[in-house]
């Protein structure tokens, strides 16, 4: 009787011959393709979900992104309490800018707007296109300096208007702020940001 193979997968000494030992490097080869393979699947469909995700006039991250992010910002806010905000930005006037100057003077406002907004994050903060604006998601942001940063961020986008080449377009900002709060979904953030920004625009 031939001795029992290990039911962990080891095979006793005495069965290693030749043809044993070829074939488990066989196994042990395919087994490094097989996970090579899945490893450029898994990044190509990383890669595929980025680009989904992205805005193509600015190349920021779309929404979806956007609430992974919050996702993460509220599970840190929930097990440490780290303090984080969502700013959401509405462009005044751009409704305008298109109609005065054409659609591709508006998308080179919204771009503009984009390279500005990335010029000010750090590189923990997230800037993404949502809706016909913008949101950012600062880290480690209480409520008094989220309330400051989002001025500072509108003054910062008046003071720079764009260059058509021919004329300059003046791009204005209204800013609605939103602290992460212990046990706040994604959901609850964009809906807070998205009130207050309303609340700022109907004065």
């Amino acid at each position: 009787m031939a001795p029992p193979i290990d039911i962990h997968g080891s095979i006793p000494p005495e069965q290693l011959t030749p043809q044993v030992r070829e074939a488990l490097g066989r196994l042990a080869d395919e087994n490094a393709l097989l996970r090579a393979a899945l490893a450029e699947s898994r990044a190509r469909i990383g890669d595929l979900e980025q680009v989904a995700d992205s805005d193509p006039v600015t190349g920021l991250p779309g929404p979806g992104e956007l609430e992974r992010q919050l996702d993460r910002a509220v599970g840190q806010a929930d097990r440490h309490g780290t303090p984080s905000a969502l700013i959401t930005i509405d462009l005044k006037g751009l409704a305008a800018i298109n109609e005065r100057h054409g659609r591709i003077a508006g998308d080179a406002a919204l771009a503009h707007v984009a390279r500005l907004l990335q010029s000010l994050i750090r590189s923990s903060d997230v800037a993404a296109r949502i809706g016909r604006g913008f949101g950012l998601l600062l880290d480690h942001l209480d409520p008094d300096s989220a309330m400051d940063t989002g001025e500072r961020i509108a003054r910062y986008i008046a003071e720079r208007p764009l260059d058509l080449g021919h004329t300059t377009v003046g791009v204005e900002a209204t800013i609605g702020v939103a602290t992460i709060l212990p046990g706040d979904r994604a959901q609850d953030v964009l809906a807070r940001a998205d009130r207050n920004l309303q609340r700022i625009k109907e004065f």
